[in-house]
């Protein structure tokens, strides 16, 4: 599919559906280019907190998916990569942390 045909689909889609792309700012520039939003990760959660579409695509990196559903929890959230991660939040694991906090 060539790159126009691609974008038109997505803003089709993204008006059938009613959904919001929010992508983090490492994200490449095809990607920034076609969200509706850029920026990092509080802004992020911050748009993710009061849009008003039904659906929000969240480009970066999982925990950033995570904190849109956290505060948006009647919206369905997607993150395109499920194995886009971060290695400062890889650094710390849950358990590792839970022990942490006691």
């Amino acid at each position: 599919m060539e790159k126009k045909e691609l974008i038109e689909k997505i803003n089709t889609l993204r008006k059938e559906k009613n959904a919001i792309i929010l992508a983090h700012y490492y994200q490449e520039s095809d990607i920034q280019d076609i969200a509706d939003f850029v920026g990092d990760s509080l802004a992020l959660a911050q748009w993710a907190a009061k849009t008003t579409a039904d659906i929000i695509v969240l480009c970066g990196v999982h925990f950033m998916g995570e904190t849109a559903k956290i505060l948006s929890p009647q919206k369905r959230v997607f993150i395109p990569d499920s194995m886009a991660s971060c290695s400062l939040a890889e650094s710390c694991p849950a358990d590792e942390f839970e022990k942490f906090t006691q």
